[in-house]
C-alpha cells in the first residue's frame, strides 16, 4: 500500500519545522497510529506555541503552505491539499473554555519514528476533555476507547490523569472491557 497524501503532508510539515528547530508534537488522529491504533484522518493535526507557529509563517507561507484563510492558525499544505489544524500551548480542547486540560507545550513531545508525538497520557487527557465539553466532539471520546482497546491501557492510568478527566476515563474503560469479555 502507498503513502497517502495525509502521511506525505504529514511528513513535509514535522521535516519543515525541525530543519527550523521549531518544537512540535502531533496530536489528534494521527498521533493514535503512536499507540497501535489506526485510524484514517484527512488532516494533520500539530501542537505548537504562539511562537512557533509565528516563525513556521514568516518562513514557510508561500513555500508549500497557506494560510486556510488570513489571521488563521489553520493552513493547508498546497503539494498535497491537506489541511493541517494547528492548537496553540495553553488553548482549552473541545469547547475552547478554560478548564483544568489545556494544550501543553510542545516540549514534553517523544519520539515516534521520525515524528514527534505527544505523550499518551497527554493525549488520552485532551481527547476526553474535548470529548466531554463538546458534544460535536465524541469521536474523541471513541477514539480513547479504541485506545484502550488496541493499546490495552490499564485502569490504573485513570490515577495519571487530571482529576476533570478521571471519571470518563474509567467510565469508557469499564464500558470497554466488559464489551471485550463479552465477545
Amino acid at each position: 500500500m502507498g503513502v497517502s497524501e495525509v502521511q506525505k503532508a504529514l511528513r513535509k510539515v514535522c521535516a519543515a519545522l525541525e530543519s527550523a528547530g521549531i518544537p512540535y508534537a502531533l496530536v489528534g488522529a494521527m498521533a493514535l497510529n503512536a499507540y497501535d491504533y489506526r485510524r484514517v484522518t484527512e488532516g494533520v493535526d500539530l501542537l505548537l506555541t504562539r511562537e512557533g507557529l509565528d516563525a513556521f509563517k514568516a518562513r514557510w507561507l508561500g513555500r508549500g503552505w497557506a494560510e486556510r484563510f488570513p489571521g488563521s492558525k489553520g493552513m493547508c499544505d498546497t503539494e498535497y491539499g491537506v489541511k493541517i489544524d494547528v492548537f496553540l500551548t495553553g488553548d482549552f480542547p473541545g469547547d475552547g473554555r478554560p478548564k483544568a486540560v489545556a494544550f501543553p507545550d510542545p516540549s514534553v513531545a517523544e519520539r515516534s519514528g521520525d515524528i514527534m508525538v505527544v505523550p499518551l497520557r497527554t493525549l488520552v487527557e485532551l481527547k476526553l476533555a474535548s470529548g466531554t465539553t463538546n458534544p460535536g466532539r465524541m469521536r474523541d471520546l471513541a477514539d480513547v476507547q479504541e485506545l484502550i482497546r488496541h493499546a490495552d491501557l490499564p485502569m490504573e492510568l485513570r490515577d495519571d490523569l487530571d482529576p476533570m478527566v478521571r471519571d470518563e476515563y474509567a467510565r469508557i474503560w469499564t464500558a470497554t472491557r466488559e464489551n471485550l469479555d463479552d465477545e
